[in-house]
């Protein structure tokens, strides 16, 4: 009531009928920023995530230019405007251990936490409709900061897409100290190995059947199938190349990751590796 009769009427004068401290009607305006400021600021937080990020990620990104706002708040503006994020609830799958029968250890054993810049990367594939046929991509991803380091895309599910994805690596292969995977062919193969052994790379692999021992993988995978994948329409494989570049891209040097405390993994490295020089 005080914020739209300023034109008429002086701030004491209302505090003064309305029987309130002129301290508390200014504390609420500063805590509380506009409400037309605060939706343009939400859906544009939201826009440039890609329409991924939901309340959490949302209040972060607010933070930094200066709102406190609860996340119930968030909700029921995204709610007003219709922000949906692409993200559904992650569904839980038990697992039953079976014996380990490949003569390769995992040598990860889940650490997936805490670990030094390049000591562990990790990968997987997966599939992704391009025109009227199925085509993969993969991806390398340092466990240090979660950051996508190597990419391919192709229309064959093998080894060289791998092979592929390494000659992506800005950085030099002899740094990367262990390759995790699962079990898959395209990643036990001979063009695999010699890879390994010419950069002194060590190989390590999932127990069979097991996903939760190439979990952070998993967790990128369905990260790319929900914000980048999911409702996307892709022409051509060279279409799929150059989308997937940009939002790999965008991963690494804008995407904030919860497990980062709300870093970027570009922000991560720097302020990590700053610490340590």
């Amino acid at each position: 009531m005080i914020k739209n009769n300023l034109h008429k009427y002086s701030v004491s004068a209302m505090c003064k009928v309305l029987k309130i401290s002129r301290s508390t009607y200014y504390y609420e305006v500063k805590q509380k920023p506009d409400e037309s400021i605060l939706e343009t600021n939400i859906l544009n937080v939201f826009k440039a995530s890609c329409k991924n990020y939901g309340t959490r990620k949302i209040k972060v990104e607010l933070s930094k230019l200066g709102h406190t706002v609860s996340r119930r708040r968030i909700g029921r503006i995204m709610k007003q405007e219709g922000l949906v994020s692409k993200y559904t609830v992650a569904k839980f799958k038990p697992h039953v251990d079976k014996c380990n029968e490949s003569k390769v250890a995992n040598l990860v054993n889940r650490k997936f936490n805490e670990q030094p810049h390049l000591n562990i990367v990790v990968s997987d594939l997966t599939y992704v409709r391009v025109g009227k046929s199925w085509n993969y991509i993969c991806v390398l991803i340092d466990l240090f900061n979660r950051e996508i380091i190597g990419f391919s895309a192709g229309r064959n599910k093998d080894a060289s897409l791998v092979a592929k994805a390494f000659v992506t690596v800005k950085s030099n292969l002899k740094n990367i100290n262990v390759f995790h995977t699962d079990r898959c062919n395209e990643f036990k193969n001979q063009l695999i190995d010699e890879t390994l052994r010419t950069f002194k790379i060590k190989r390590s692999l999932s127990m069979k059947g097991c996903l939760y021992d190439n979990a952070v993988a998993e967790a990128t995978f369905k990260i790319i199938k929900t914000e980048f994948v999911k409702g996307e329409h892709f022409e051509t494989l060279n279409d799929l190349k150059y989308q997937l570049a940009d939002y790999v891209n965008w991963f690494n040097n804008h995407r904030i990751h919860s497990s980062l405390r709300y870093l970027t993994p570009y922000q991560y490295k720097v302020n990590t590796l700053k610490k340590v020089v």
